[in-house]
């Protein structure tokens, strides 16, 4: 009977995790993501369009005019199926809209270098000056992890009466890797987190010291973020696992991923089993 409450709140939980629509915070009001300069700037360079196209309508011949429209439909068109398989696809709202700002920046630059490729080479570069001045805003919530310092992990695991495993996320918010998967470990976090089993986060970009001491490399951020099961202050085991190379691809972080890997079910069973 506890088995099959744990699949069917497992198989719910992935579920509804799945369905990024609506996933954005609570206390978010429906323009305040304006405020974040990263979307800001996106919101002005493609309203910037609408302007510039009206603007040149006027000095089009019937049939660029009849072209540039074709091709416009064309590309919302094929946006929209991209998008659609990006909304089944990936499973956090960050990804989503990453993935969907990089496929609006490249419809945009092909429209725009049919209108004039003088405006194809300006949205370019401000593109190009968006990437290298913003970051996209990572998910800022912490579900029931705890934000922690590397001397309070250090006391955490040498506790008599702490939890018998931590799990730690060491994170970067410079780290795009990270910026699309910040609502994995949260989520987790709420699901899993018992009196055996607690979860914490340390941003290496505060203490990028403690990074040597735990084995994590910082030199692409590739190793980032890193995941390391703790048991009475001794390593378990660890995402990605030792010895992983930055420059080789790894599966991408999903809460299904981290699940399996640390076997966070079976830890539950256990716990609540009194075990």
């Amino acid at each position: 009977m506890d088995r099959q409450r744990m699949e069917t709140k497992k198989n719910n939980y992935y579920n509804n995790s799945n369905n990024v629509v609506g996933v954005v915070s609570n206390n978010k009001k429906p323009l305040e993501w304006l405020n974040e300069p990263y979307y800001l700037l996106h919101f002005l360079a493609f309203f910037a369009y609408f302007i510039l196209r009206s603007s040149a309508a006027q000095f089009l011949s019937p049939h660029s005019a009849r072209h540039l429209l074709h091709r416009e439909i064309q590309a919302v068109l094929a946006f929209a199926l991209l998008t659609a398989y990006k909304l089944v696809r990936v499973e956090t709202w960050e990804a989503f809209v990453s993935d969907s700002l990089f496929f609006a920046k490249v419809f945009l630059v092909a429209i725009s270098l049919i209108m004039d490729y003088h405006l194809a080479m300006w949205y370019m570069v401000v593109f190009s000056v968006m990437y290298i001045l913003t970051q996209q805003p990572a998910f800022e919530g912490l579900g029931n992890a705890i934000k922690l310092t590397p001397l309070q992990l250090e006391t955490l695991l040498t506790e008599g009466n702490a939890s018998k495993f931590w799990l730690v996320e060491f994170r970067a918010s410079c780290s795009s890797d990270y910026t699309r998967t910040s609502r994995c470990f949260p989520e987790l976090s709420i699901t899993y987190s018992n009196k055996h089993l607690s979860f914490g986060t340390i941003d290496l970009g505060l203490f990028p010291n403690v990074a040597e001491k735990f084995g994590i490399s910082l030199s692409g951020m590739g190793q980032l973020p890193t995941y390391i099961l703790f048991e009475n202050a001794t390593e378990v085991t660890r995402f990605p696992e030792w010895g992983f190379e930055p420059k080789v691809s790894h599966p991408t972080v999903t809460k299904r991923l981290l699940c399996q890997h640390f076997e966070l079910d079976r830890r539950l069973l256990e716990y609540v089993h009194g075990r």
